[in-house]
């Protein structure tokens, strides 16, 4: 008796401590309904009576100054400058653990993801400069080469049970190899000029935060004025400002300082007493999970705080002021004539499906990957249709390619339209799929 209740409280504490991925998920899902709230609310607001309020909004200025340090921002823009920081330094922080020690690493593992990315990258940007090869609308090629990861799980979780766990590993690895593509192409074609003097103050203070971790140095306060001067002095180099909460990411510890006995020496002692002491069992699980949290490193420490405040605070409001999109009959059959519309909607809703599919048809085929048990063609298919929800990053590129140009319109109504079609899509494909035994995956 006393060893099945060990085992159940040993398989309890799993539950509770060995299953980030299943939190992480779950919180993407929740945040995906945050987000939706918020797009209706922007775009409710962008089509009524009040639609002016709105648009004043956003365009307010922010000015700050400090000495000879000035920022004269819109509203608008600070949202995209600077609350996107912080959401591509949690993508950094979580594409940085994939890589250590979750579905990219190792070659093997992360063959699959990384092919179905690349392929869901590359196609859906050739369709659309397929309709763009020429005119002011190529620097557009950008926007529908990212999935919306929240959206995408949000749609698999309607499925419930029906759709296999691994399905949701898969696509959130592919969303964030996607999001590397992304960070990587944003940094490359979208900067227009570089200041020599700010990638110069850029380089002293990223060399400081490397020298005040070699230091020892564990201040959250010392780090995050570091991060706000690389954030601003970056700002000033012409490159997007988003790219220092990347290389903020890179540079956050994956690992922690050894404590005076070891983790699992400690973890252990805890354990041994739950078959003499059942009725303790609760008390040594929580003394437990707290000795867990005190030996996080820094990099899992910082993404299990922020990745909440990014998927309910940072994403939503940049939805709330990117996605008010007024509609009107001129604007609609601009849209429907748009050659931006069309390779934003084709590219998403046909490319992205078509390329995800093919890329993995491909590394299964070349034997360079397998598919993971339980998971099939039909599902492969469902979760490369999700993957034309592009909406986060494909806002936020539009704004990048077509800044104050009428194009910007027709591409956002074009994301909006290709993402609801590619929801819509993968739900009734994985809703139609057969589950797949383990063994014929």
């Amino acid at each position: 008796m006393p060893h099945n209740f060990e085992v159940v409280e040993r398989r309890r504490l799993a539950g509770r401590l060995l299953r980030p991925i299943q939190a992480f998920v779950g919180t993407e899902v929740a945040g995906g309904v945050a987000v939706l709230a918020a797009t209706i609310v922007a775009f409710a607001w962008a089509n009524s009576p009040w639609d002016g309020r709105y648009f004043d909004l956003w365009a307010t200025s922010v000015d700050i100054s400090a000495g000879r340090l000035s920022l004269h921002q819109s509203l608008g823009h600070l949202v995209s400058d600077g609350l996107m920081t912080l959401f591509f330094f949690v993508i950094g922080l979580e594409t940085k653990r994939e890589l250590l020690h979750g579905e990219l690493a190792g070659v093997r593992k992360a063959a699959l993801p990384v092919a179905a990315a690349l392929g869901g990258m590359i196609v859906p940007a050739a369709v659309f400069l397929a309709f763009n090869a020429r005119g002011d609308g190529a620097a557009g090629w950008g926007i529908p080469i990212a999935t919306d990861i929240a959206f995408a799980l949000g749609v698999v979780a309607l499925l419930g049970n029906r759709v296999p766990f691994a399905l949701k590993v898969f696509l959130l690895a592919l969303a964030v190899v996607d999001d590397i593509g992304a960070i990587l192409v944003i940094a490359l074609f979208y900067t227009d000029s570089l200041s020599l003097e700010a990638s110069l103050w850029a380089i002293g203070i990223v060399v400081t935060i490397i020298c005040a971790r070699r230091a020892g140095i564990q201040s959250i306060a010392v780090y995050a004025l570091l991060g706000a001067a690389l954030w601003f002095a970056v700002l000033k180099t012409g490159v997007h400002p988003t790219i220092a909460g990347v290389v903020l990411a890179i540079l956050t510890p994956a690992s922690t300082a050894r404590a005076s006995r070891p983790l699992p020496e400690e973890a252990a002692e805890l354990l041994s007493g739950l078959e003499v002491d059942p009725e303790s069992a609760q008390t040594r699980l929580n003394e437990l999970e707290a000795l867990v949290r005190r030996n996080e490193a820094p990099l899992e420490r910082l993404e299990r705080r922020l990745h909440p405040w990014v998927v309910f605070f940072v994403v939503p409001v940049f939805a709330l002021a990117n996605a008010g999109i007024p509609i009107t009959t001129d604007s609609l059959e601009t849209a429907t004539t748009s050659a931006v519309s069309a390779g934003v909607f084709f590219g998403l809703l046909l490319g992205k499906p078509a390329g995800i599919l093919f890329a993995t048809w491909l590394a299964v085929r070349l034997r360079v990957a397998t598919l993971p048990p339980g998971l099939g063609w039909n599902h492969i298919g469902g979760a490369a249709v999700l993957g034309g929800i592009g909406f986060t990053v494909s806002l936020f590129v539009t704004d990048l390619a077509f800044e104050g140009s009428p194009l910007a319109e027709s591409a956002r109504l074009a994301i909006l339209a290709a993402s609801v079609a590619a929801a819509v899509a993968g739900y009734i494909l994985l809703r139609l799929t057969p589950p797949v035994s383990p063994e014929g995956g």
